[in-house]
């Protein structure tokens, strides 16, 4: 999508045709031209005359059925599935008596179970959209008409009606604003819905209309407005109202959107522009798409050649019956006549074609996916019922609200989360200052008693009782009146745009543009210093309980260039000041040089409140004489009266009058986090899956979201900001920025990556951040900072050449060494610049750039670019996506993801409406993805392949018996036993496997997130899986049949009757068969529970209830057409030589895959395998590691934290993060006095938390195997803090693979420290130097990091009690430490990335 700079005079073509494609079909309500508009024209107060453009009603439509086309637009969905549309077919076929030897029933009533089943399903889902869109269409709303106010629905609105708001109404259309009941035609709004923002904005109506507040005069009001045709972008706006023979210029600030909502406005009116689909949140809303799982897709693949395969068998058993027929059936003929139509034996063999295609076709049978539906539908169930992702706060439980996703949950890759709402709480709150190089709000020693918090009461009745401080050195500093002190909070209760509203005496109400501003004016109020109220010239404010009031001079607004405002008043005595706060990195340059000393220690504070991710924000003064002011006064007024360039020329008038300031000191608030979010990030990145955060906001708040959450670092090697604003800039910023990775890379690795030579060097800044090339002002304190503790590789020049020119060929790098790029690296990118990425030229470079960073933050986005950048990656990088959100404005990204969780928050349900799975805080993601995800595609992987190994045993009987039988399509098996083999006698055990089954408790898995990567890697069933299963079934089904066939044929009765009859093998063949899967699945169930063993044990006494039964004579006596073979059961099982055949056969089934899975746990073992063995050592010794060990690692630690301590300039400025310019000049023009109130959020306690703060980064090398000539790879390593918060031994589980092979026997690890990375261009320095002597693995190998695992080992032997193994083989086996270059080969084989690529640090 790309942003149009400005709009030509007849609007667009057709505007974003692109967009208005996808919305098509969205809405049944569409209008005829709507597509095909090219602007728009609305007349106020005349139906008549819009209707002519048939312009689309405000009713909405999200459901997908009606009553009507329900039935044939459902049965057509299902039909697509391959695998309805097969066993339709096979219905068919079995209604000819002339080719059927299996009765309709056994394919008809299952087939109707899944298609009935399905519909429910859908219906149900549907049901709830319907029931959505009615509760929104019946909404009421007041509607102008013949001069006076009616409720009407919603759904009855039209374009040119007038409707009237009123406070906290949601907006019904998109409205023009006519008139409000605010001075000036001003209304303030909420536009959480569209953009994720709680902050107020302000909207004005036209001047000309801002009078009409009376109905009647808005009756008489005929304006017409032309404008331009509907579309997505919520930022633009382009029109003009055509009234009394004059024009007026219409923007998006005289707009109100639908979905956002009236606050602090007793009412207004409006005028609908677009309604229902053609809204801008409509348009923004994707469409509803049937979602399907990779296995889904993969199991129709499988189907179709399962097909193809009966085909072939059904090919040549026809062939074999035209021979046989032709050889040796002519001799019969006398006896055994061909039945009419059948008169040669080319036309018997057509019939026993298809005989065999019915006879065969259990391969698949329908009983697959009714077991897949009830094997989801449990697994949702345990998504419900889970009572550790219940938020007892909300009383809110997690919801499925879908059963066909759950397996896909298990190989989730990337992760699209929107932020406010979604990772933080928007709740803000003072935390620490620094005034005149004393810090306040750090929190005492740990291990001490906890602070009490301050109670405000007795020193300021005025105070908030909501507000929390602790330090109580700093109240003391007030009441003792220290100086810089009350200069520091009086700063804080004047410069700013807060507006007060005063209830009753003492209880106010601020309404604050941006929760940081009030955060700060609140916390001023508290310490003494009230703002109480304001005119367009003075400030009111209580200090210290004396009230002051101070002439406002003027407001220099704050914009994101300037990052940062300021003030200039005149107190009572007459002295005039100019106070200012704003981003650090931009206001230390404006100080005087006398407050160096000052500035450095205020610098030291303000990294380390940066690094505690708090957004930070400086403070300043400067005392101005009466002829200073009156000079800059004349020079501002002329400014600001510019016709040409006025923005530029008011902006250098503020830059002249903010010089030589005096520094008060600095502020710290906290964005509250949700509980648990960095902890949550850090295991999901681990499990090798990527998070971006898609938001709305600015890119200041996204940034230091990103740093809070740990997302970003300082540690990352470098930060990269793209924010250009033509496609041309973009292009080259991304090349830089790729670039810039590969030469950070090679010089990383050692310049070893082959391919990586000839890359011109790209300038970068020496601060680490990578900035935008446009000149926009924006700098490293506001774009959050980075890198600061990674020195640069080579010293910046003293300005930045050129950027060099693109090598002949390529033109820039390619993918597969993006794919061999190592390092933290970090992309940010503004919503103007990501419009021009998401285009289709440069798509690909987009792509590639992101995908080789380890967190991406694109800020400013609207919905629908949140659902495009969705799309780009399913489309390139073809894997599973998981997005996230809480309000409206994620719904198009929640329906464009593969799985689509809503929070249910602050924003209303809309997302969780659209969702397939929702819950309440986002800390459950971890639980629902490496927990359910994971056990869910275990046990679908799981189900799958025994359902075809026993499926493929029991068909193929068929297809060797026809070689023996004449090719006469006879069965093996009775009728009865082919019915009930996959409904009874296999289907329980099966479902309760299924259902259950789990290789590692759920704690393990959270504590090992490297359990999770053989579902992204689709280990466990693919089309390698799939033909090993069916190699197991086939040959499970030679034993079953020739081994009885050999041994009956000869075999004899105690009183010497041959047993080789016909029911006698097909008892025993059913016998052994049914022992023998029985037996397999007891061995693939990995966790065992009552009703498995009920399952299991009680289906082979069922079968051998059933089958004597049916053999018995009380049947043969009730239908004794029916069951012609009496007795037959009893007879044969009282036989041994037939139980003998079935253990033989039994055996040569099982033991070969006894010793085959036996081997492999032994010499190339799962990590699961390894959880297990390790677990089951922790519970038989339970032992701690010995002390050197600990004190050993806590050294090495140390060296770690050391590095993390120097942090070199890493400020970033939070300041004003959902800040607007323009409030400035509406306070000094007095248009805004006359406010409503607007009720603060409460501040919670302090949420703070020490994590990981470098997190593991994976690369995805199966998607693109990078090329290697020496068969060695070079590492990424990854540099990490040495002390970790308890994650269990969830950390310790980074390296190898999911098969990495345990070389040596594992001990236990259970009180384990987690190891500190170990530098990899210095490793004898950051180890002991007994450890540096050790002998070394293959680790060592060139191309391979260092590991340091030598320093580790040395320690094995100490451990005390019975500890017979070493400690480093424990390591080997579970981080696969060792022989990293020897296995990468291996691992390269099965589909696994090479292991000797990734980091073999551990976190």
């Amino acid at each position: 999508m790309t942003v149009l700079k400005e709009i030509p005079e007849k609007w667009f073509p057709v505007l974003l045709p692109l967009q208005r494609k996808k919305q098509k079909g969205l809405d049944g309500g569409k209008s005829k031209k709507g597509r095909g508009e090219e602007e728009r024209r609305v007349r106020a107060n005349d139906r008549e005359y819009n209707e002519k453009f048939q312009y689309a009603s405000n009713c909405i439509m999200t459901s997908k059925y009606n009553i009507i086309t329900f039935l044939p637009v459902n049965l057509f969905e299902q039909f697509q599935e391959v695998a309805n549309t097969y066993f339709l077919f096979l219905l068919i076929l079995q209604l000819i008596p002339q080719i059927s030897s299996l009765s309709w029933f056994t394919t008809i009533v299952p087939l109707a179970l899944v298609l009935i089943i399905t519909a429910v399903k859908d219906a149900t889902d549907d049901y709830f959209r319907h029931k959505s869109d009615n509760q929104v269409n019946n909404r009421q709303s007041q509607l102008l008409i013949r001069g006076s106010l009616q409720n009407e629905k919603w759904m009855n609105v039209r374009v040119g009606d007038i409707i009237k708001l009123e406070n906290n109404q949601f907006v019904a259309a998109d409205l023009l604003l006519l008139s409000s009941t605010e001075p000036h035609g001003l209304c303030y709004i909420e536009t959480a819905e569209l953009d994720g923002e709680t902050n107020m904005k302000v909207r004005q109506s036209v001047s000309v209309t801002s009078e009409l507040g009376d109905p009647n005069n808005l009756f008489s009001f005929d304006g017409e407005v032309v404008c331009e045709p509907p579309n997505n972008k919520l930022d633009r706006f382009c029109g003009t109202l055509y009234w009394r023979d004059k024009k007026y210029t219409l923007t998006n600030q005289k707009m109100l959107l639908r979905g956002c909502v009236l606050r602090n406005t007793e009412a207004c009116y409006g005028l609908v522009i677009f309604a229902g689909p053609d809204t801008k949140l409509m348009q923004n809303s994707g469409r509803t798409k049937f979602k399907r799982t990779s296995i889904d897709r993969l199991m129709n693949t499988l189907v179709l050649w399962i097909f193809g395969f009966l085909v072939c068998m059904g090919v040549i058993l026809a062939v074999g019956d035209a021979v046989w027929e032709r050889e040796v059936g002519t001799l019969f003929q006398s006896y055994l006549p061909w039945d009419p139509p059948v008169n040669n034996f080319l036309f018997n063999a057509f019939l026993s074609f298809w005989s065999y295609v019915i006879i065969l076709n259990t391969v698949v049978p329908i009983s697959l996916y009714v077991s897949v539906e009830v094997i989801r539908l449990g697994h949702s169930y345990f998504i419900n019922w889970d009572q550790q992702m219940f938020c007892s706060q909300c009383n809110t439980a997690a919801e499925a609200r879908t059963t066909t996703l759950n397996e896909e949950l298990g190989q989730v890759e990337y992760i699209f989360s929107d932020k406010t709402g979604t990772l933080t709480q928007n709740i803000m709150s003072f935390n620490k200052c620094s005034i005149n190089g004393q810090t306040y709000g750090e929190v005492t020693d740990p291990l001490g008693p906890q602070p009490t918090r301050l109670d405000f009461t007795p020193f300021n009745p005025l105070a908030d009782l909501d507000f929390c401080f602790y330090d109580g050195t700093l109240l003391e500093s007030v009441k003792v009146g220290d100086s810089h002190t009350h200069k520091f909070f009086r700063l804080l209760s004047l410069c700013h745009t807060v507006m007060s509203e005063e209830k009753s005496e003492g209880e106010l109400v601020y309404k604050a543009q941006s929760p940081d501003e009030g955060a700060l004016v609140t916390a001023a109020r508290n310490f003494g210093f009230v703002f109480r109220s304001r005119t367009p010239g003075t400030i009111t404010t209580t200090e210290m309980g004396r009230p002051v009031t101070y002439t406002l001079l003027a407001i220099l607004d704050f914009n994101n260039i300037r990052k940062r405002m300021s003030v200039i008043v005149r107190n009572p005595e007459g002295r005039i000041r100019l106070y200012c706060k704003g981003a650090d990195t931009v206001l230390l340059e404006r100080l005087h040089p006398c407050n160096q000393e000052l500035m450095n220690i205020t610098s030291d504070h303000l990294n380390e409140y940066a690094a505690d991710g708090l957004r930070t924000l400086a403070l300043a003064y400067r005392d101005l004489s009466e002829d200073e002011w009156e000079a800059w006064s004349e020079s501002h007024r002329c400014a600001d009266k510019a016709t040409d360039c006025r923005e530029d020329r008011v902006a250098a008038a503020y830059e002249q009058i903010e010089q030589d300031m005096m520094l008060l000191g600095a502020t710290a608030i906290e964005d509250k986090l949700q509980e648990g979010v960095p902890e949550t990030i850090a295991v999901l990145s681990l499990a090798n899956i990527k998070i971006w955060v898609l938001t709305g906001d600015k890119q200041e708040t996204a940034v230091n979201i990103g740093y809070s959450c740990k997302m970003l670092t300082d540690d990352m090697t470098e930060v990269f900001i793209i924010n250009g604003h033509t496609v041309q800039s973009v292009r080259q910023e991304l090349r830089r920025a790729r670039e810039r990775m590969i030469e950070l890379s090679r010089a990383r690795d050692g310049g070893k990556e082959s391919g990586m030579e000839g890359w011109g060097e790209a300038y970068f800044s020496g601060n680490g951040l990578r900035e935008g090339q446009e000149g926009d002002g924006t700098e490293r304190g506001g774009g959050g900072g980075g890198g600061g503790g990674k020195p640069p590789q080579c010293p910046p020049p003293p300005s930045p050449p050129p950027s060099p020119p693109p090598p002949p060929s390529p033109p820039s790098p390619p993918s597969n060494l993006m794919d061999n790029v190592s390092g933290e690296f970090a992309l940010i990118v503004n919503g103007h610049s990501l419009a021009h990425a998401l285009e289709a030229d440069m798509e690909t470079e987009f792509v590639s750039t992101a995908c080789a960073c380890k967190a991406v933050i694109c800020c400013r986005v609207t919905p629908l670019q949140k659902a495009q950048v969705v799309e780009l990656i399913k489309t390139h990088k073809k894997a599973v996506t998981l997005a996230i959100g809480d309000g409206a404005n994620d719904v198009s990204m929640i329906k464009s993801a593969h799985i689509g969780v809503g929070i249910s928050g602050q924003e209303g349900i809309q997302a969780v409406l659209s969702s397939d799975y929702s819950f309440s805080q986002f800390r459950f993601l971890q639980r629902l993805l490496l927990v359910h995800g994971r056990w869910s595609y275990l046990r679908m992987c799981r189900f799958l392949c025994y359902f075809f190994y026993k499926n493929f045993a029991f068909t193929m009987v068929h297809f060797w018996f026809g070689f023996f039988c004449g090719f006469s399509a006879q069965t093996v098996y009775d009728q009865y036993f082919i019915t009930l083999y996959n409904i009874v006698y296999t289907s329980l055990p099966v479902l309760a496997m299924g259902i259950f089954d789990q290789d590692v408790p759920d704690h393990r898995s959270l504590e090992y997130p490297k359990l999770y990567e053989p579902g992204q890697l689709n280990l466990l069933f693919n089309k390698k899986e799939f033909f090993i299963c069916i190699t197991q079934g086939i040959y499970t089904s030679v034993v079953l049949f020739f081994v009885p066939y050999a041994i009956l044929s000869d075999a004899t009765q105690s009183n010497g009757v041959p047993l080789a009859d016909y029911q006698t093998f097909a008892v025993t063949t059913a016998t052994a068969l049914v022992i023998v899967v029985s037996v397999q699945i007891a061995l693939d169930t990995g966790f065992w529970t009552v009703i498995n063993h009920v399952f299991v044990w009680g289906s082979v006494g069922c079968y051998f209830t059933i089958m004597l039964a049916l053999h018995s004579q009380s049947l043969f006596r009730i239908f004794p057409s029916q069951f012609h073979f009496v007795g037959s059961a009893q007879s044969t099982l009282l036989q041994p030589v037939v139980w003998l055949t079935i253990a033989l056969a039994t055996a040569i089934c099982i033991v070969p895959v006894l010793a085959f899975r036996f081997l492999k746990l032994d010499l190339k073992p799962q990590l699961s395998d390894t959880v297990r063995y390790t677990q089951l050592v922790r519970q038989k010794k339970r032992k701690p590691v010995g002390r050197s060990v600990g004190s050993a690692w806590r050294g090495m630690g140390s060296v770690s934290e050391g590095r993390l301590g120097a942090r070199g300039g890493s400020r970033r400025s939070g300041y004003a993060f959902a800040h607007q310019e323009g409030f400035g000049e509406l306070i000094t023009s007095g248009k805004n006095m006359r406010l409503s109130s607007l009720a603060l959020a409460n501040f919670a306690s302090r949420h703070s938390s020490s994590w990981i703060d470098t997190l593991r980064r994976k690369k995805h090398t199966h998607t693109h195997t990078p090329p290697s000539a020496s068969g060695e790879c070079s590492p990424a390593p990854s540099c990490v803090s040495g002390s970790l918060p308890p994650l269990s031994n969830s950390s310790s589980v980074l390296g190898g693979s999911q098969e990495t092979p345990i070389e040596e026997e594992t001990a236990p690890a259970r009180d384990l420290q987690p190891v500190p990375a170990l530098s990899t261009k210095n490793p004898p320095s950051a180890a002991p130097g007994p450890e540096s002597a050790a002998p070394q693995g293959p680790a060592q190998a060139p191309s391979s990091s260092v590991l340091g695992s030598s320093a580790v080992r040395c320690h094995g032997g100490d451990s005390p009690g019975g500890w017979t193994l070493s400690l480093g083989s424990v390591q080997e086996a579970l981080f696969g430490w060792k022989g990293f270059a020897a296995r990468s080969g291996a691992s390269n084989s099965q589909g696994l990335p090479p292991v000797a690529k990734e980091t073999s640090h551990i976190e």
